[in-house]
């Protein structure tokens, strides 16, 4: 029997990369790790469970690693300047508050915004019901 390929992790800067992985809990996945730019958030890596960013002490008024699960994630917004992901920030909107992202670049955010929304809409809610085709009333 063979085991399934390991999924390769995505990221942007080796050490951001292996404090991400030193709060990975058995049984989740590291998808990807992303250096961001501006006040606040340093870094932010994406699991099939969760979002882990490094606050610099912006929001907590301490340094710490701040987990919100995509069960909690309200929504997500994108500035809209007439293009589509022509923008490098993305917001999540969570009823604890909003917590804003700026990448080092448009590409990384729309894999972000990207990844955020399937999870969301997919994985984040297993407590809704799976969508059955309607039965034939004939």
């Amino acid at each position: 029997m063979t085991q399934p390929a390991e999924q390769k992790v995505v990221y942007d800067n080796e050490s951001q990369l292996k404090r991400i992985q030193a709060y990975v809990i058995p049984g989740e996945t590291l998808v990807g790790v992303f250096d961001c730019k501006g006040a606040g958030t340093g870094f932010v890596g994406f699991t099939d469970q969760r979002i882990i960013f490094y606050d610099q002490a912006f929001l907590t008024k301490k340094k710490s690693m701040v987990s919100i699960p995509y069960n909690q994630i309200i929504g997500v917004a994108s500035a809209d300047e007439g293009m589509i992901f022509q923008t490098s920030e993305i917001t999540l909107l969570t009823a604890a508050g909003n917590y804003s992202f700026q990448f080092r670049g448009a590409d990384k955010a729309h894999k972000a915004y990207r990844y955020i929304m399937k999870q969301i809409l997919t994985e984040a809610h297993p407590q809704l019901p799976d969508k059955q085709p309607p039965a034939d009333n004939v």
